[in-house]
């Protein structure tokens, strides 16, 4: 099923499972300049040619006693790298946070300072790509139901948008209608313009306030968005939801019912 174009829309819920949707939903500027779309399987079809992959990884896993999160199994396999497996095209791949047991070609790097927040880690990991890098898959590893048909199916999106009021990225929302930001594809030098105004925001003038690459540490990814346009895609293919994100020991038990 292609992604087919609705109304915009203000984070309107999409049908899903009811689970509770996961930190990174939260955004909630229901801009109106945001347009959301249903998607189902899909790939290239011929109008992607090459994307490179950053994957956040440097999370503090409080709801789960600080463990490595991306480490922790899904069916015998680390959250991390079944991430990394659905990006397995992407050149480069950048991991962002602790590194490990990982395929020869991810490069790793960790924002500044570690744990300053998912911003920081994603300028950390956009600094690892090249100046002609066009698009970028920005991913939690914390997504271990990620397949390379939902990568394709952000792909096609982004590529499908054109003119003057193209969209900088496109990302999954969950269930009840609400934007999973790193679960999505994004255009490279707008969105490395949307940190630069970020940051220079925050390096204006204040008692105790960060300069350099430092500044972004504790920037939401809200503050982030609210510098694009975006397009939102609610999953409508039949299985698993992609943008599944396991922030407890209870989320992983169900990533794990959901893919025997």
């Amino acid at each position: 099923m292609a992604a087919v174009p609705t109304a915009p829309t203000r984070h309107s819920p999409a049908a899903g499972s009811g689970r509770r949707p996961g930190n990174r939903g939260r955004d909630g500027t229901g801009r109106p300049r945001d347009r959301s779309t249903k998607a189902g399987p899909g790939g290239y079809r011929g109008r992607v040619t090459a994307y490179a992959a950053v994957v956040l990884a440097g999370g503090a896993a409080r709801r789960m006693g600080g463990r490595d999160k991306p480490a922790v199994p899904v069916h015998g396999r680390p959250m991390r790298d079944l991430v990394l497996a659905a990006v397995a095209d992407a050149a480069p791949r950048v991991l962002v946070g602790p590194g490990g047991a990982l395929p020869a070609d991810v490069l790793v790097t960790r924002e500044e300072p570690a744990g300053g927040g998912p911003v920081a880690a994603t300028s950390a990991g956009l600094a690892l790509l090249g100046p002609g890098t066009a698009v970028v898959a920005l991913l939690a590893a914390d997504l271990p139901l990620l397949t390379r048909q939902a990568v394709g199916v952000l792909l096609d999106t982004l590529a499908a948008e054109a003119g003057p009021a193209a969209a900088d990225g496109v990302c999954l929302v969950d269930d009840r209608g609400r934007r999973q930001p790193l679960c999505g594809v994004w255009r490279v030098p707008t969105l490395r313009a949307a940190l630069d105004r970020v940051a220079a925001r925050r390096c204006e003038p204040a008692p105790g306030r960060p300069r350099g690459a430092a500044a972004l540490a504790g920037a939401s990814m809200r503050e982030l968005l609210g510098e694009l346009t975006v397009r939102e895609l609610a999953w409508s293919a039949a299985g698993p939801p992609p943008w599944f994100d396991c922030d407890t020991d209870s989320d992983v038990r169900r990533a794990e019912e959901w893919t025997r």
